[in-house]
């Protein structure tokens, strides 16, 4: 853990940034690599749940290390719809592959900082970026050119689970399973997709909704079905962790599954869904991440986190302007600007990277980029 913390100081330089600034040199690890190095390093690696560039980007600001791009957020956010298989893998495909050159590019603008009103540059590692697969969105054919996609985008781990297509978000009743040999299948090709791609690192994650399940080929249900699927997709070897879809946020449900594979897989890790659909808030005793940790659970997301908070966001500002035009709108930005407050997207200009364009549209020659561009404005006036 010491020698991790002590490589990602290191800084190191890049054609793309003008000469005297620096990147950290883990910007030149594989997300793979990094984020197996995270789970080794760490008691446990928490990634918030986002559904685009921006988001993520906020993530790499405050400092996560780790960022899961969520299926059901996406659903809503790009498509405006529920978690039922109503996108294409080619869709959040490429809305990962934005996302994660879209972070590859916010560490080159926060390294440069903004020069000409004295922002120090700020230093920040990449997050690896977990996608969600859902159900592979098809045969093993389609989990075969989803897991291209997403290899070659540079996203460091995904998760299939064991549904039937088309499938639904693990807390909406009526799931059904497909038989185990299907979803070994399904594993067993994320896992040649990636190592015939030469990433023996991309971390593959199986999912089963045993415990919830309506529908299964085989005669058990609840735990013991669960049980059985965890403990059957482990046999083959291929999953880097197991996760299980809980119903409710009970830690004894929890304890119970962890328990039991670990009887026979006492080394298994886990990942665990910290699921927006339960009101933790009403929970007297809330399960913490420390102990997950605990438990062995060693990735941990709140899979609809940014999308709440999104919402929660805007809905306060649209109330506000429709209560006090106006108003409601410069009561935030008096919200963005306070003292000591650290909203990085106060400055859209800032938090975009133009200072970085106008230093690099220098070093390059672009048309009208340079400091001598800059207007002189008064800060107490614009961003």
């Amino acid at each position: 853990m010491i020698q991790l913390r002590e490589q990602v100081r290191e800084l190191v330089e890049t054609p793309l940034l003008p000469e005297g600034f620096k990147v950290p040199k883990s910007r030149f690890t594989h997300p793979s690599v990094r984020m197996r190095q995270l789970l080794d390093s760490e008691p446990y690696l928490f990634g918030p749940g986002v559904y685009d560039p921006l988001g993520a980007q906020q993530v790499m600001y405050h400092g996560f290390k780790a960022v899961y791009f969520s299926g059901y957020s996406f659903a809503m956010g790009h498509v405006g719809s529920t978690d039922m298989d109503l996108y294409a893998n080619v869709e959040i495909a490429d809305a990962a592959r934005r996302t994660v050159s879209a972070l590859r590019k916010f560490q080159l603008t926060q390294a440069v900082g903004d020069p000409e009103k004295g922002i120090a540059p700020k230093h920040l590692d990449i997050p690896p970026i977990i996608v969600d697969m859902d159900g592979g969105y098809g045969n093993i054919f389609n989990v075969q050119r989803t897991t291209d996609l997403y290899v070659n985008a540079g996203v460091a781990a995904a998760h299939i689970e064991d549904q039937v297509l088309p499938k639904r978000c693990g807390h909406i009743g009526g799931k059904a399973l497909i038989p185990v040999n299907e979803m070994i299948g399904k594993l067993k090709m994320a896992r040649a997709v990636a190592d015939d791609l030469g990433n023996r690192d991309f971390v593959v994650i199986a999912r089963t909704d045993g415990l919830s399940a309506m529908t299964a080929p085989e005669s058990l249900r609840g735990m013991e079905l669960a049980v059985d699927r965890g403990l059957r997709y482990l046999e083959t070897g291929v999953p880097d962790l197991l996760w299980c879809e809980f119903p409710t946020s009970d830690r004894e449900t929890l304890q119970t599954f962890t328990g039991e594979i670990r009887k026979r897989y006492p080394k298994t890790r886990f990942a665990f869904n910290y699921s927006s659909s339960f009101k933790w808030f009403n929970d007297e005793n809330p399960l913490t991440f420390d102990e997950l940790g605990e438990l062995g659970v060693k990735f941990i997301f709140i899979t609809l986190g940014g999308q709440h908070a999104n919402g929660h966001g805007l809905a306060t500002l649209l109330q506000d302007m429709a209560e006090n035009k106006e108003q409601g709108y410069i009561n935030l930005q008096k919200k963005e600007w306070a003292e000591g407050a650290d909203y990085p997207t106060k400055s859209h200009h800032f938090f975009s990277g133009v200072p970085y364009h106008h230093q690099v549209g220098k070093m390059y020659n672009a048309s009208r980029l340079g400091s001598e561009f800059v207007e002189e404005l008064p800060d107490e006036k614009v961003v």
